[in-house]
């Protein structure tokens, strides 16, 4: 039986990356990714040199196939999203079924999360938290789904584009103004930066901004918080 281990990648800073993690990637056989290329600039970093198979949204499936046959033949793989932990707003799921499906053994590595990162810093009260990850890029639906999640009372979490963060904050601000919110944009890198208040405060200092840039994490607290 074969192991495939799925591996937490960093962020953002390369730092942050496991000692096992390591370790993993240094004696596996070949390593499944989201993006080869991305991946490339990380494995080359720590002069890491390794079999790559590519395994993305749109090619899941068959790759998971594809690496049960290498699996079968006695080697051991592991699998990196392009940041985080996989299967959290990220390929990972069919592959980690398959596998396990096939009969070997799927371990989890685990370490770097945007969604973990936040929460670890937002100072909500809550003890319930749902993770949501990217609402629909299309106006209706994600005014749909963020009303159903503020009526649920829980905290939750999004991931959001530059382009449509604004609008985002917009919709909470005519929904509901009064949850506490926090902000994490460029987690882990240079421009890593924080911004925590009320709706109303956050919409209005990102507003005085001439562009948004960045990846954005939002933390919305629960009802009762």
């Amino acid at each position: 039986m074969s192991t495939l281990y799925i591996v937490a990648s960093p962020i953002g800073n390369l730092q942050d990356i496991s000692l096992r993690a390591l370790e993993v990637l240094k004696n596996v056989s070949i390593i499944a990714c989201e993006d080869t290329r991305h991946s490339l600039k990380l494995l080359t970093h720590f002069e890491i040199r390794a079999r790559l198979m590519s395994c993305r949204a749109a090619n899941e499936r068959k790759a998971a196939e594809k690496l049960v046959g290498e699996l079968d033949d006695g080697r051991d793989a592991a699998y990196l999203s392009d940041a985080g932990s996989p299967c959290l707003s990220d390929p990972g799921a069919v592959l980690a079924r398959t596998v396990a499906g096939a009969g070997h053994k799927v371990i989890p590595v685990p370490g770097p999360s945007a969604f973990a990162s936040l929460v670890s810093v937002a100072g909500g009260a809550d003890r319930t938290f749902i993770f949501e990850g990217f609402l629909s890029p299309k106006g209706g639906r994600r005014r749909s789904r963020l009303k159903e999640l503020l009526d649920e009372g829980a905290a939750f979490v999004l991931y959001e584009s530059p382009f449509r963060i604004l609008k985002l904050l917009t919709d909470l601000l005519e929904f509901d103004s009064g949850r506490y919110i926090c902000i994490g944009r460029e987690m882990t890198k240079i421009h890593e930066e924080y911004l925590r208040g009320s709706v109303v405060d956050v919409l209005s200092e990102l507003e005085k901004r001439s562009e948004q840039k960045g990846e954005f994490s939002v933390f919305v607290s629960g009802r009762k918080a």
